[in-house]
């Protein structure tokens, strides 16, 4: 996978919240859904909040490609695996960027049981 642009990676990496899609079997985007994300050490992460189940996810994970956009910038992806290492880092990201929600919100994206559904973001 690719790095970020740094302009890029500053737009996403301090955005509220983006928009996510992944791309369908014949080449088309899915309906767009809002989700978190945040950047660690130059990379891009979401997760699922709640679990593999969630269809977002599923098809971002199936399709592994597809599209995220902030404000009127919008940028194709890939989507991968988030290596060991960067899982407790994105916890503290999460819990730092989010933690004025409250903390029922912010549990369902930090600690073991999402690690398996955190998925790195890189420019296609």
């Amino acid at each position: 996978m690719t790095t970020w642009p740094p302009d890029d990676l500053q737009l996403l990496g301090t955005a509220e919240e983006i928009e996510i899609s992944s791309h369908r079997q014949d080449g088309s985007l899915r309906p767009y859904v809002i989700i978190w994300i945040v950047e660690v050490n130059g990379e891009l992460y979401v997760r699922s909040a709640y679990g593999a189940a969630n269809g977002w996810f599923r098809r971002a994970q199936t399709s592994g490609t597809g599209s995220i956009r902030v404000d009127a910038v919008e940028h194709s992806v890939r989507f991968g695996p988030a290596d060991a290492v960067a899982q407790v880092a994105t916890d503290a990201e999460y819990r730092r960027k989010y933690g004025r929600f409250p903390a029922d919100i912010v549990d369902t994206v930090v600690g073991d049981d999402v690690h398996a559904v955190t998925m790195r973001v890189a420019p296609a």
